[in-house]
């Protein structure tokens, strides 16, 4: 295996997603490298969280393929899953649990061995800014904090590719940059795939973006690549999704 193969964590061909007649996700191409952040950016309805929840497992494309650190994602999908970690847009969150109590059952749901999850929880808290929040339930914690958890949940296991779904929504501006801190450091080593609607996120954290519409890419490009071309992000957004023909949110 070359450098080149090997650096890569999420390899998608051609995927394809259907609800009866509508057409949610069509032909989608993306690939992740080791130590780069990815935002997927469209407007509501464009198929991200479909995309999403296919590249998690979460949901079973219609047509198409992925690897995930080189595993076929559906000829060997729980040895795939080991490689994700997930945000979905609601964290999964359960609200009698003490944080530590929650996560603690995340890490053994991931298959942690019991001697690692203490050691795993010392490490992820202060990471996520929940150093003082372990005995708290999550059903007292602001929905900043709540997403803060929903965040420790996906990296508890510290997976290679960790895919968060609008992480800052209803965060405040301090919150948001705390946690947008948190994604560019988990990218510097990791992977990251990033689905928001918010442009200045894209632009403060991310490496790469990618601009779904009527569940198609029809916008690829590096931030350095657009800053180096002096292009707008706002301006080509706008351009490239201002028609939209599907209320749906799938």
């Amino acid at each position: 295996m070359t450098e080149q193969v090997a650096s890569i964590t999420v390899s998608a061909q051609n995927l394809c997603r259907d609800f009866g007649k509508y057409v949610a996700v069509r032909g989608v191409n993306l690939e992740l490298k080791r130590g780069e952040v990815l935002g997927l950016l469209g407007p509501n309805g464009a198929g991200k969280t479909t995309t999403m929840r296919m590249l998690t497992g979460n949901l079973a494309p219609s047509s198409g393929s992925m690897e995930i650190c080189g595993v076929d994602f559906l000829d060997k999908p729980r040895e795939a899953k080991a490689f994700i970690g997930y945000l979905p847009e609601t964290p999964p969150l359960y609200q009698e649990m003490t944080v530590d109590e929650y996560l603690k059952f995340v890490a053994k749901l991931h298959r942690m061995a019991y001697h690692t999850i203490c050691a795993a929880l010392d490490n992820v808290k202060p990471r996520c800014g929940l150093d003082d929040m372990g005995k708290r339930l999550i059903s007292t914690l602001s929905k900043g904090y709540q997403q803060r958890v929903g965040i420790a949940q996906a990296i508890i296991h510290d997976p290679d590719v960790i895919i968060l779904d609008e992480p800052t929504v209803g965060l405040d501006p301090n919150q948001m940059r705390e946690i947008r801190t948190l994604i560019r450091e988990l990218g510097a080593v990791r992977s990251v795939i990033l689905s928001t609607h918010i442009l200045s996120e894209v632009e403060a954290v991310c490496d790469r973006v990618q601009i779904m519409h009527q569940g198609r890419i029809v916008f690829s490009d590096t931030l350095a690549g657009l800053k180096q071309r002096e292009a707008d992000l706002e301006e080509i957004f706008s351009q490239l999704t201002a028609s939209n023909e599907h209320a749906g949110s799938y």
